[in-house]
C-alpha cells in the first residue's frame, strides 16, 4: 500500500494569517493529486488554542494561526477526501502520524509514503525526517510541486536537505 500525507493545508497557511510562498498557486495541483490518488490519504492539521502566544512556538513566531475551530484552522475547501484520517498536532512534527505509518509498515502493509503540504521548510521536512528516523528502509517521497514553503529560498533549501537525507524528490 502507498500512503499520501497532506501536511497542514489549512486556510491560515494558504491566504490567511501566515501564508506560505506560492501556496495559492500550488493548491489546485494538490487538489488534483489527492482526487486522483487511489490509495490511502491522511492529513495533519496544525492546531493551537487561544493560549498560543504563551507557548514556545508562539514566543518565537508571535502570529496567531490555526486556532482550533476558526476558519483559518480548517482545511482548504476541496482538499479533504471523505473518510480519511486527520491527525491534529500542536507542534511541527506529528508523532501520532509516524506511529500510524510505523504500524502499517510493521504489518507489511506499507510500501511507500509520499508527503505534500505546507510549509515545506517547517512542518513538511520535520514529518519527513521523523518518518525517516523511525522507518529508515521505507521509501519516502516528497512531491515538491505539491509543497509550499515560507519563501522560495527556504523551499529550495528544504528540498536540498531532504535529498541529502535520501528522500526521493519528484
Amino acid at each position: 500500500m502507498k500512503v499520501l500525507v497532506v501536511i497542514d493545508c489549512q486556510n491560515d497557511f494558504i491566504d490567511g494569517t501566515l501564508p506560505a510562498f506560492k501556496a495559492v498557486s500550488m493548491i489546485e495541483y494538490l487538489k488534483n493529486k489527492i482526487k486522483n490518488f487511489k490509495q490511502e490519504v491522511v492529513y495533519t492539521m496544525d492546531t493551537h488554542d487561544e493560549n498560543y502566544l504563551n507557548t514556545t512556538e508562539g514566543k518565537n513566531l508571535p502570529v496567531k494561526h490555526c486556532i482550533k475551530n476558526t476558519y483559518g484552522w480548517k482545511l482548504r475547501e476541496g482538499i479533504y477526501k471523505e473518510n480519511c484520517k486527520i491527525f491534529e498536532k500542536n507542534s511541527f512534527g506529528c508523532i501520532e502520524l509516524v506511529k500510524y505509518l510505523e504500524k502499517l509498515y510493521n504489518q507489511k502493509k506499507l510500501e511507500s509514503v509520499e508527503f505534500t503540504g505546507i510549509c515545506t521548510d517547517i512542518c513538511v521536512i520535520t514529518n519527513v525526517l521523523l518518518t525517516k528516523a523511525h522507518l529508515p528502509e521505507l521509501e519516502i517521497i516528497v512531491d515538491s510541486k505539491a509543497c509550499s514553503a515560507v519563501t522560495e529560498k527556504t523551499q529550495l533549501e528544504a528540498i536540498d536537505i531532504m535529498k541529502m537525507c535520501q528522500i526521493k524528490i519528484i
